[in-house]
């Protein structure tokens, strides 16, 4: 678990201060809305409001008597009040503080996520520009296949993490409900419009039916967005780790003044950031399982999913806040090698153009067949040797040269033919004017 301390502001959210404050903020607006409606006298609202407090650790120490966390924080709030205190969680049940409480905790949550993402999004834009004509090898099965261009890698990444945007802020939106229903969700002692005024106050909406709780299929999406998002940056994490083996080396971590990469071989130079990111998205996985386990519970409510929810959904949140950051980070200060990417482009002598020599001589009148047989063969042979390369031998192959001229083979292997369509891939993915 990341220590909480390195993530300040994701941390203060899940702290026992943010968590006391909510349920205090929410059983004095539920005060309000009673007062409102003649419920309770003014002068015992003014005293609730301005004396109901509560002490951390003198929660803890009747909890160690109650067993049970809610009572002893209404125990103690009762303490700093007189006889006004009979308002306080007047015809609630816990899970109207926890559960409205936990939604606010998940949509301030949710909001910090967005903010990393969209900074996130921003830093692969900017790569993706950067580098949109960087051309390079891309591999199918972890072997070369044709070119394409590093900037066209980070476009695809930008494009997810749009996705993930989308998702995420529909999560948000799932989440942000309150309910102070009572018991079983039938507002049997209290007004539903004490639950309104709750809910608008603390800018989330009312479920529009619950039983004892707010049902979990809603924290289910969220913690499954979350995993979502850390697979997309698991993905970017493993691709980088791909390219930065010593054999490919078209791209490296930044390596810092003073950084050690090993305490055995001083040549080391590891993608460590990537592989903590892919670690952590192992956590995100995990977690979001566990939160479908919380979905069917009994009747009208048990306590299975809370134990539960206390560890995955604080962890995921802090965790995957961390992923962000570093992987922006990241992103930002990549070093990228174009002149890698075009050693390792040539690496196969040709062949990455088998394709365009294929579908030359189809054009040329070939059967295709016999066209995909042909140039097969030769490629076959130029990778069993390596003093050979693809353009010389079509140029001396007569099936080959049945159809294409010296020239045209030789405008296969233009460089410049390369990557025509790039910028109309752009032009679907990336507004460049913004």
């Amino acid at each position: 678990m990341i220590q909480r301390y390195t993530l300040p502001a994701m941390g203060r959210i899940w702290s026992d201060q943010f968590k006391f404050d909510s349920w205090l903020k929410v059983e004095i607006l539920a005060c309000e809305a009673r007062s409102s409606m003649g419920d309770i006298p003014k002068e015992d609202l003014d005293l609730i409001k301005r004396n109901a407090k509560y002490d951390v650790n003198r929660i803890l120490e009747i909890e160690e008597t109650t067993k049970h966390d809610v009572i002893a924080f209404l125990t103690n709030v009762a303490e700093s009040l007189g006889s006004e205190s009979r308002h306080i969680h007047y015809g609630m049940t816990s899970s109207d503080i926890l559960d409205t409480t936990l939604s606010l905790q998940m949509k301030t949550s949710g909001d910090l996520l967005l903010k990393r993402l969209h900074e996130l999004k921003s830093e692969l834009k900017k790569r993706a520009l950067e580098h949109k004509h960087t051309i390079c090898v891309g591999r199918s099965h972890g072997m070369h296949a044709e070119p394409t261009t590093m900037g066209l890698k980070f476009a695809l990444w930008y494009e997810e993490i749009l996705r993930d945007i989308t998702r995420l802020q529909n999560a948000v939106k799932i989440i942000s409900v309150g309910k102070i229903s009572g018991a079983v969700g039938t507002f049997e002692h209290l007004s539903p419009k004490v639950e309104e005024y709750v809910c608008s106050k603390l800018g989330l909406s009312p479920a529009p039916i619950s039983t004892q709780i707010i049902q979990r299929d809603r924290h289910a999406e969220f913690m499954t967005v979350l995993a979502i998002i850390g697979a997309s940056l698991e993905k970017i994490a493993t691709e980088i780790r791909h390219l930065q083996r010593s054999e490919v080396q078209e791209v490296e971590e930044y390596f810092s003044p003073g950084q050690k990469g090993s305490s055995a071989m001083p040549h080391k130079r590891n993608p460590i950031i990537s592989e903590k990111i892919s670690g952590l998205a192992r956590i995100l996985r995990s977690n979001s399982a566990a939160a479908l386990e919380n979905v069917a519970l009994w009747h009208e409510r048990d306590i299975s999913h809370s134990s539960v929810e206390r560890i995955i959904i604080p962890d995921s949140c802090i965790v995957l806040y961390y992923m962000l950051d570093q992987m922006t980070n990241l992103i930002k200060d990549l070093v990228i090698y174009p002149e890698n990417m075009m050693r390792n482009l040539n690496l196969t002598r040709g062949l990455i153009f088998s394709q365009a020599a294929l579908l030359k001589m189809t054009n040329k009148g070939a059967p295709r067949e016999d066209a995909y047989r042909i140039i097969q063969q030769i490629s076959m042979n130029v990778q069993k040797d390596i003093n050979l390369h693809l353009k010389e031998e079509l140029i001396k192959s007569p099936e080959v040269t049945k159809y294409l001229t010296k020239e045209e083979i030789l405008n296969i292997f233009d460089n410049n033919n390369l990557l025509q369509n790039v910028d109309y891939i752009f032009s679907r993915t990336i507004d460049e004017t913004k």
